[in-house]
């Protein structure tokens, strides 16, 4: 007789991979998770208050730039470092986008699901009561010799007395009320959604621009006149608003220790071809109509010049800002450039100079003590020769090509501290003149368009936020059975509550009124038989 050996059982099947699609997804899936989980938001929140933070300590391009100048000057090997981290211009730099921009997503994706659960929560009834009532924090039972549904009809009436919503069930009776602390933690989210939404359409559509604008000059809302602008990826030029303005005077008010107490700017403004209506601006109380805003945001001063040529050619009143270098005495420097001084010469002229509101001379040398203008002077350097300004590369209006000094192309011709009226005389018999001067202001005009979303949605978030933080919610349970020696009712009473404030003593006066209406309908009538029995 043959025997066959069995044959070896078959190898396990290993189960299939799941798809790269599949997994692919699984990994989105997982990271999205992540992402939008509460605890990566408020993360990513602490990191943008964190980046914002050297937008506080350090000055900011969009805000002053003449306080970003003092800067460099200060600090000349810290401050490019800094510029190259984009610390000059935090809030519009990449790193402080990016932040912001998984922090809008995480938001969204944790605020929308937790307010569609909370207005779930504040539609559903209240829950059935627990199956041992004794063992919540406030609890107590009470006897009376109601039957158990007439004691319930008693616990439900003096419930909704106290506005609770009340379900009856079989045997007990569930009620709850401070629904407000529901529907503003449904508002809190809700609007914090709206806010962020409010921000990114005033980034998206809005615009600002910033210009000096001397006494006497204006402007109009134009992208081509601003000096610094910035607007939204859908913002284009033809929908600016169409408004000039008119700096009509400007007056800066000091302390008795010449620190800054305020500076104010009388302007007109209306549309292009019109009159223009007649207003006061300050630092803290900005123009404000139809949507768009003007600050006043610095001010400094503009010396007029006037220039005579050999041939007799003048330039009469030209009048440039020079830049505060010295905040504390607004020393400043600046600089005028005639590319075409005269048909019958083939040099160009440019003045490089330095204003004192309060000048002192010292050694030759002029400094400035005091930001008022009692005794201005200016400091002026006159070249001659080929400013460059056709060369195609950028030059600053407010200085000269120090590249073209160096290779020569522009001379110094003669160099002067001058008071108003005094004049330098060049070799060749060009006479420059200091004639005066002016204050101009720095402004700034911005447009967004989500500034009353973002403030309608700030009230409702901080309303949100108060009934949530100072409401309560309150569920109370009661559940009626017979005694056990078979007389009467015992009536088990019990009180949930979340929110502020202690839950005891009022659970304490809740008891009172039901033994108390208990209590009311036991007793006899006046004929001595029970009310209900």
């Amino acid at each position: 007789m043959t025997t066959t050996a069995p044959a070896p059982p078959a190898a396990p099947t290993p189960p299939a991979r799941p798809s790269v699609g599949r997994r692919i997804t699984g990994v989105l899936l997982h990271w999205w998770r992540r992402l939008t989980a509460m605890r990566t938001a408020i993360v990513l929140l602490f990191l943008l208050a964190l980046a914002a933070v050297p937008g506080s300590l350090l000055p900011q391009r969009s805000l002053s730039q003449s306080n970003v100048r003092q800067y460099f000057a200060d600090h000349p090997d810290l401050a490019p470092i800094l510029d190259r981290l984009y610390l000059f211009d935090v809030f519009s730099s990449p790193w402080f986008a990016a932040v912001y921009l998984l922090l809008f997503i995480s938001l969204i994706g944790c605020v929308v699901p937790r307010a569609l659960e909370h207005y779930r929560s504040l539609r559903s009834a209240p829950p059935p009561a627990p199956r041992n009532l004794l063992r919540l924090p406030d609890s107590g039972t009470t006897p009376t010799g109601l039957a158990p549904d007439a004691a319930l009809d008693v616990v439900e009436e003096e419930l909704r007395v106290r506005r609770y919503r009340v379900v009856r069930r079989e045997g007990e009776v569930s009620a709850e009320k401070g629904y407000l602390k529901e529907t503003g933690n449904l508002v809190f989210h809700l609007s914090l959604v709206a806010l962020l939404l409010g921000l990114a359409g005033g980034k998206l559509w809005g615009y600002e621009g910033s210009i000096l604008v001397t006494e006497g000059q204006g402007f109009c809302n134009s992208f081509q006149q601003y000096d610094t602008y910035s607007a939204g990826p859908l913002i284009d030029s033809s929908d600016l608003s169409p408004t000039c303005v008119d700096l009509e005077a400007f007056r800066a008010e000091y302390e008795p220790d010449l620190t800054a107490s305020s500076f104010t700017a009388d302007i007109r403004y209306g549309g292009p071809g019109e009159e223009g209506r007649p207003t006061t601006i300050g630092v803290n109380d900005p123009l404000r109509f139809e949507g768009d805003r003007l600050y006043v945001t610095g001010h400094g001063f503009s010396p007029t010049f006037s220039v005579t040529l050999p041939d007799g050619t003048a330039y009469e009143d030209i009048t440039v800002p020079f830049l505060p270098s010295n905040l504390q005495t607004m020393a400043s420097e600046g600089a005028l450039k005639l590319p075409d001084v005269g048909a019958a010469s083939d040099e160009q002229l440019a003045l490089e100079g330095f204003f004192a509101p309060t000048g002192l001379v010292r050694d030759g040398v002029l400094t400035s003590i005091d930001p008022r203008p009692l005794d201005p002077q200016v400091a002026i350097v006159a070249y001659q020769g080929y400013l460059g300004l056709d060369s195609g590369l950028p030059q600053s209006v407010y200085s000269l090509d120090a590249r073209q000094i160096e290779r020569g192309s522009l001379t110094e011709a003669g160099a002067a501290n001058l008071s108003p009226g005094e004049s330098l005389t060049l070799d060749d018999g060009t006479v420059i003149t200091f004639s005066g001067v002016k204050e101009f202001a720095a402004m700034q005009y911005s447009h967004d368009p989500g500034q009353v979303w973002v403030l309608v949605s700030s009230i409702a978030l901080l309303a949100g936020l108060l009934a949530l933080l100072l409401l309560r919610r309150e569920r109370v349970f009661a559940r009626a059975a017979p005694a056990s020696d078979g007389g009467g009712t015992v009536l088990t009473l019990a009180s949930l509550t979340r929110g502020s404030g202690e839950s005891a003593p009022r659970f304490a006066d809740l008891t009172d009124d039901l033994r108390a209406a208990l209590a009311a309908r036991t007793a006899p009538d006046p004929e001595g038989s029970p009310r209900d029995s």
